[in-house]
């Protein structure tokens, strides 16, 4: 995970900043950075889930076939990423 100080901001629109302002802009990237690295494993499972389309699919072949490819293929993302 970045942390970022002072030093890593820059001045904007030609207004320059003090160092305390910098810092509170730096304070809020950290912030931000600490939030995202915290839910990081929701937004793993969001990205390998598969599609509603496909999890439809599945719990349609899964009844009429009597397999449970759904529950594993959701198992299988859960395991991967799991709640921190």
């Amino acid at each position: 995970m970045t942390t970022y100080t002072w030093q890593d901001v820059g001045d904007e629109n030609n207004k320059i900043l003090t160092q305390e302002e910098k810092q509170t802009i730096a304070d809020k990237w950290n912030a931000n950075e600490q939030e995202r690295a915290s839910i990081q494993w929701k937004i793993n499972r969001e990205n390998e889930y598969p599609s509603w389309q496909d999890q439809m699919d599945m719990q349609y072949h899964d009844k009429v076939n009597g397999t449970s490819t759904w529950q594993t293929a959701i198992a299988k993302v859960k395991s991967d990423n799991p709640k921190e």
